[in-house]
């Protein structure tokens, strides 16, 4: 009679009406003790990550990692290829096994690759193997989503993920699928957890960096201007191996630098080579910064060093942190709503903060456009100069125009590159205008405008008429506010006050104390982002009085050399739009007065995370008048 040792072998014949293939091999199972060369050999890759090279020993880690993952393995099963890399896990997929941090050590396992490598053999039909094994899942990745996605990459291709830490079967049983349900539940547990894990490190690393910023500690090299003025690490531990704190403090040789820096910035509206070529005159008075490793210093100031000094808030006495996103976006600026403020001034200010934002708003002006006069004598193809290149924008996409020569005249030049919209311009594809063209109108408009004798009558209705009562409702607002921040002051010392006459203060008591305090602090900084506002508008409100600060005299553009006419155009603000749709060419020019403020004992303000600031020190503010032709056929 058959049994099931009968039907067992008529399964693994093939079954009824199956022909089994004469090129099939099939499988036999070795005797106790014998390992003949029927028995099959389960072939398995292994794959390792270690996350840093600064903090961690990968000639350590990683053969811990491969040890673990032999332990598991069945006798049947050999590692035939090694995968590994030196790089975080929490990186995206297509950057993912790119490093080159390996070849910074003598590592004592052969790499065949990284995980870039590792899938790309998985989906070739020739792969040296069928199974790829890890030590804990948080090895392939720490983000979930990735490592399913990795896991899913290699399942379409036939291969199965292992991990040395889970309970796995290499060989199907009793007809049920290897992979089971709670081997499955198991493996999203423990990613869910490892990226829970590092995601709130990654909080709790970013919470304890900005309270040591609003505390007023720097991190990292000094920026140029300071020097570091070390203390005893508060920890008692950190403080036996020596670890210090670092507070800035102004460096007597490059301070004076970066006031003329920003000087030169504001008041001749240089640019950043400009700048550097005038401060490598004198490289005593002026020394070069010295970069992070020294051999990579040049001895010389550059472009990318002046705009380092300038764009950098550290100079204005506050703490910034998180400009750059060094780790997500290649060390790129971040927004700056997106950086950490200190509350107040933590260190003596180099620069105020109007002077700083001035600074910035000529950048915004300035970008990619040289200050001096004359042709481009670092650019080979350089025949010729244009006076108006750096005030010439196009008035349909915003962009600045460049010039070029065609038979003898020049032109101004915009010209989209690909990729851009082609509507932008309202189809009218590329935009030329002759610079004769353009001087002609200019001359006329100076001429008339600002140094004419009516140019007062010839001001924009909305700048002659100027509405006196809503400048003086301004006044008064920004006055109410003062007066309500100063009450709020007085408030909140009134409630911590409040402690000091009970001799035995009761937990309830002190919650609703904290409970006021909070709410008066948030109080206090609404009242301060509306006086940040009303402030602004004040000193945005247009002077007409300030154009008759200016001669009346008989201006002839054509008798201006072109160093005098581009000092010109900057001291006027000049800007000039070019709409090619209208064949229309309008000009601005903005007059500004700059006066000292007068000391006041009330403290600086700022609104959260936000580069507004006001220094109410020795500082500049400024009231301008912005003065518009009207717009002219050219």
């Amino acid at each position: 009679m058959a049994g099931p040792r009968q039907l067992a072998d008529w399964a693994a014949a093939g079954g009824v009406g199956q022909t089994r293939s004469p090129y099939r091999r099939t499988p036999t199972t070795p005797e106790a003790g014998e390992c003949g060369p029927a028995a099959a050999v389960l072939r398995v890759a292994w794959a390792g990550r270690t996350s840093t090279y600064d903090q961690q020993d990968p000639t350590l880690s990683l053969p811990r990692q491969l040890r673990a993952c032999q332990l598991v393995l069945p006798e049947d099963a050999l590692i035939v290829a090694h995968f590994y890399d030196i790089e975080s896990g929490r990186k995206d997929l297509a950057a993912r096994g790119r490093s080159t941090a390996h070849e910074l050590f003598n590592i004592p396992i052969h790499r065949d690759g990284g995980l870039a490598d590792l899938l790309a053999e998985a989906e070739r039909p020739d792969r040296r193997f069928d199974y790829v094994i890890c030590e804990s899942i948080d090895r392939i990745a720490r983000r979930t989503y990735i490592a399913t996605d990795i896991e899913n990459r290699l399942d379409r291709a036939g291969v199965r993920l292992l991990a040395a830490d889970e309970p796995f079967q290499l060989a199907p049983t009793g007809g049920r699928k290897a992979k089971t349900a709670t081997a499955l539940l198991t493996r999203r547990v423990k990613q869910g957890i490892s990226e829970f894990y590092v995601v709130e490190m990654l909080e709790k690393s970013w919470d304890g960096f900005a309270v040591h910023t609003e505390e007023g500690f720097n991190i990292g090299k000094p920026c140029y201007g300071y020097q570091a003025r070390k203390i005893p690490h508060p920890v008692p531990a950190k403080r036996a191996k020596g670890q210090k704190k670092t507070f800035l403090e102004p460096d007597p040789a490059q301070a004076p630098v970066v006031q003329r820096i920003f000087a030169w910035r504001v008041e001749e509206r240089l640019g950043y080579q400009a700048i550097a070529d005038r401060l490598n005159t004198d490289p005593a008075a002026n020394p070069p910064p010295t970069p992070v490793d020294p051999a990579r210093a040049v001895g010389r100031w550059t472009a990318s060093n002046v705009r380092d000094v300038l764009t950098n808030p550290k100079h204005t006495g506050y703490m910034v942190w998180n400009r750059h996103a060094r780790k997500t976006r290649g060390n790129s600026t971040n927004p700056p709503a997106e950086w950490i403020w200190s509350p107040k001034p933590v260190h003596e200010h180099l620069v105020s903060v109007e002077i700083y934002l001035a600074a910035q708003e000529i950048s915004a002006h300035r970008f990619g456009s040289r200050s001096g006069p004359g042709a481009n004598t670092r650019h080979p193809a350089t025949k010729r100069s244009y006076l108006l290149r750096t005030y010439l924008f196009c008035d349909l996409c915003g962009r600045r125009m460049f010039g070029k020569t065609r038979r003898g005249h020049a032109y101004y030049v915009c010209a989209p590159a690909k990729g851009y919209p082609a509507d932008e311009h309202g189809g009218a594809g590329s935009c030329f205008v002759r610079e004769d063209h353009l001087l002609d109108r200019i001359s006329a408009f100076l001429a008339e405008h600002v140094f004419g004798a009516y140019r007062r009558h010839l001001l924009d209705a909305g700048l002659r008429t100027l509405d006196e009562e809503a400048q003086a409702e301004r006044q008064g607002q920004a006055a109410a506010l003062r007066r309500a921040i100063a009450d709020a002051d007085a408030r909140i010392k009134r409630t911590v006050r409040n402690l000091e006459l009970v001799d035995h203060p009761d937990q309830d008591l002190i919650r609703d104390i904290n409970e006021r305090r909070a709410e008066l602090r948030a109080h206090r900084q609404r009242l301060d982002e509306q006086l940040t506002q009303a402030e602004n508008k004040i000193r945005a409100t247009p002077n007409p009085d300030l154009l008759d600060a200016l001669p009346v005299l008989a201006f002839r553009f054509e008798d201006l050399p072109e160093h005098l006419a581009r000092a010109l155009f900057e001291a006027l603000r000049l800007e000039i739009r070019f709409n090619k749709l209208l064949n229309r060419a309008t000009c601005r020019i903005t007059l500004k007065m700059r006066r000292c403020c007068t000391r006041s004992s009330r403290a600086p303000r700022r609104s959260a995370h936000s580069p507004n600031a006001t220094l109410r020190r020795s500082t500049g503010c400024s009231r301008k008048l912005g003065c518009r032709s009207a717009a002219s056929p050219i």
